[in-house]
């Protein structure tokens, strides 16, 4: 299939790895050109070089919980390139992971500040290049935690749960003009973010990395039916769809690549 995107500028956040990573190589392959940000050096320099092979690449360190390192890296952006078509926020953290009496204030905000507030300053600094060309596709990376209660992940689930909101109310605002925006709602994808609550619980429990993988599926996610971890190239594949042409009628939609684990409607 012609994603349609050849040419089209593409930034994806949280671009050094996982999810990030592969759809920004999924997307160099179909032609578009990539700016890469996230709040790494070495790491997103190396996604970069790996990613050049495919086409051209700008790698861009931006701490999107700073403004002005937000807009320096919009205007970074737009001196390379030009303009924007294309937006895939996949940046994000767990935040904290504990009983809701033990956690603070100061947890809170920090990861509504990176998980929510992340997606809303770059939505805000890149929505305007894609409504002054009059077309523009946005992925919010949001997680099945927003629709799927997890008493210990509590912030986490809220701050994915106002990414969905944020994402179904700029899709009524900008739909007419050109700027078509959706979100996807990954499950236990094989990330570093999951890499690094697997090996805390392998450390925690006493066994393996890969037994702590499964009785995380037994005891935790027992709705995941496929009981394996996602790939990001999985992942990957449903948001290029939602960046291409071939979506121009899909609008403030949630795609669920979740092996099933959300067990509801």
């Amino acid at each position: 299939m012609d994603l349609g995107i050849k040419g089209k500028i593409a930034v994806i956040t949280g671009a050094d790895s996982g999810i990030g990573k592969a759809t920004a190589q999924l997307l160099a392959q179909e032609g578009a050109k990539i700016a890469l940000i996230d709040n790494t050096n070495e790491q997103i320099q190396q996604a970069a070089l790996e990613i050049s092979k495919f086409g051209e690449v700008l790698a861009v360190k931006a701490d999107l919980t700073k403004p002005l390192e937000v807009e320096t890296a919009k205007r970074q952006i737009l001196e390379r390139f030009g303009t924007v078509h294309i937006l895939v926020h996949a940046a994000g953290i767990t935040g904290a992971t504990k009983e809701f009496l033990e956690i603070t204030d100061e947890e809170w905000y920090q990861t509504i500040d990176i998980d929510l507030m992340g997606a809303v300053r770059i939505c805000r600094a890149l929505i305007p290049p894609m409504r002054e060309v009059g077309w523009g596709r946005v992925v919010l990376v949001s997680s099945e935690d927003a629709v799927q209660p997890y008493p210990e992940e509590m912030p986490y689930c809220a701050c994915k749960a106002g990414v969905l909101n944020l994402a179904k109310n700029l899709s009524k605002a900008y739909a007419l003009d050109g700027v078509l925006v959706n979100s996807v709602s990954p499950a236990f994808i094989a990330t570093p973010m999951t890499d690094a609550m697997m090996s805390k619980r392998s450390q925690k429990m006493g066994v393996s990395f890969d037994e702590a993988i499964d009785s995380f599926l037994d005891e935790d996610r027992p709705s995941l039916e496929l009981h394996r971890r996602g790939k990001a190239e999985e992942v990957a594949a449903v948001i290029a769809f939602l960046c291409s042409e071939q979506s121009s009628f899909v609008l403030g939609a949630n795609y669920r690549v979740d092996g099933g684990s959300v067990a509801t409607l």
